[in-house]
């Protein structure tokens, strides 16, 4: 089996509900882990969008969280570190936990939510920016999968 991440709250390259952007609530997305390798110990999650005017800007770093995870639930909590261990890097508004799409007005942007599956924890205190966590995670990466949603205003 090949790793794959999914969300019910979209289809793969379709549009992000309101739910999850700046402009509703922004509560982080639920999603499910499946075709997990034998000897996941860890996953990395990050979601950024490319298509940013300032160029790639960062919504979500995420790491550490068990091997054991089927998934993420919706609204995971914007602490540093959670209760199962799972760590919080920043994002571009330098803050821990997601920040959904806000975009300026025009054509819509893409936002990739890319899973790590890690032979090992990352190991590191949170607060990492995504270019050190996914450094760190392709490391010790054994398998990765990559979900698309898009978001646009005006």
């Amino acid at each position: 089996m090949t790793l794959t991440i999914r969300t019910s709250a979209w289809k793969n390259g379709e549009r992000i509900p309101t739910k999850h952007t700046a402009d509703g609530p922004d509560v982080s997305p639920p999603f499910e882990f499946a075709g997990i390798p034998a000897g996941t110990k860890a996953f990395a999650l990050i979601c950024d969008d490319p298509d940013a005017p300032v160029g790639t800007w960062v919504h979500w770093v995420l790491y550490d969280i068990p091997g054991t995870a089927k998934g993420l639930p919706e609204g995971v909590a914007t602490d540093a570190e959670l209760p199962d261990g799972s760590r919080h890097g920043t994002n571009s508004w330098n803050k821990y936990g997601y920040g959904g799409p806000s975009p300026p007005p025009g054509k819509p942007h893409r936002y990739f939510f890319r899973l790590y599956a890690l032979r090992e924890p990352l190991g590191a205190k949170p607060g990492l920016s995504a270019a050190q966590a996914e450094s760190l995670a392709k490391s010790k990466a054994i398998a990765s999968a990559e979900y698309l949603g898009t978001y646009g205003r005006g």
